[in-house]
């Protein structure tokens, strides 16, 4: 039976003109002139006036992470954009750490199993999908995996050196269990890697999108934490914070196109919302989210004995 929470209902009329919000909200600021407010005034009037947007909406519903990653798990791997962003930099800092015991916390597929292995790494690998795990097995022979949750982890007290998490605490609904489960599986001076949504892509709708069975769309059920919410639960079960990174969507260089006319499917399919709706008001999204971060990836420590 597919575990439910709630339906969302998504407008790409809301959706286009929460851009437009975004980017009048920095001209007021003083990034932008009197001729771009004017601009975006007026292609406001059209977007309310496109009797296309006006019945677009869709429900969509919200599904428990287990049951969401059971059906993405066939196409989880790519392409995915988001792991160019965070990749680089997950590979540097663990590329300065010792060899030791780690734990893929959340492995997915064993993306990350699979770097940490070849790396030189002993690999445990734990993940709350099965369909998940058995790609992962498939892809790292070599490691172990586990069935467990990421607030009760299947592993012993201090058993890791290092843990890696990766794209995955966003779909938790509290840090503070989580972060206090990797601090009692780490060894004294050992790691933690994280890598995540960042809660500003997380407020403007980045969430993963899954068709169920029977066609209907569905979103992983997703939580907004916010910057200090990491912080302060990482403090709370006892980490020091090494290094946090945010890396960014290139700023936006392109010239500004004409209006242009739209028709039947322009909107695209919904698998592709919320990124192709910002081609009914590029200027405004390149106002409002060229520049911004994707990611934000944490190095956090626990104290040595």
């Amino acid at each position: 039976m597919t575990s439910l929470f709630t339906m969302i209902y998504e407008n790409p009329l809301a959706y286009v003109l929460g851009l437009q919000g975004m980017a009048l909200m920095r001209s007021f600021t003083g990034e932008h002139g009197r001729e771009f407010v004017e601009a975006r005034l007026a292609e406001v009037r059209r977007l309310l006036d496109d009797a296309s947007l006006a019945e677009a909406g869709v429900d969509v519903v919200r599904l428990a992470p287990a049951e969401g990653y059971r059906i993405w798990s066939e196409t989880y791997d790519g392409p995915n954009a988001t792991f160019d962003y965070d990749e680089p930099i997950v590979k540097e800092i663990v590329a300065g750490l010792p060899k030791g015991m780690a734990l893929d916390a959340a492995c997915g597929t064993g993306r990350y199993a699979a770097l940490l292995s070849g790396d030189g790494h002993q690999v445990i690998g734990v993940d709350g999908s099965p369909d998940m795990l058995a790609r992962a097995r498939a892809r790292v022979p070599q490691a172990e995996f586990l069935r467990g949750d990421l607030s009760r982890l299947p592993v012993p007290d201090a058993t890791a050196d290092l843990v890696v998490c990766a794209l995955a605490l966003t779909h938790v609904p509290a840090l503070d269990p989580v972060l206090a489960e990797f601090a009692r599986v780490l060894r004294p001076g050992g790691s933690v890697v994280i890598s995540d949504i960042h809660p500003e892509g997380v407020a403007r709708g980045v969430v993963p999108p899954v068709r169920l069975p029977d066609g209907r769309p569905g979103r992983v059920a997703t939580y907004h934490h916010r910057i200090g919410d990491y912080v302060r639960a990482a403090l709370k079960a006892g980490f020091q914070v090494r290094r946090c990174e945010e890396p960014r969507t290139p700023a936006a260089d392109r010239p500004q196109p004409p209006p242009r006319p739209r028709g039947p499917g322009v909107l695209g399919p919904w698998d592709v919302w919320p990124w192709v709706l910002t081609d009914l008001a590029p200027e405004a999204a390149d106002a409002a989210i060229a520049g911004s971060p994707v990611i934000v990836v944490w190095h956090l420590q626990l104290p040595a004995a």
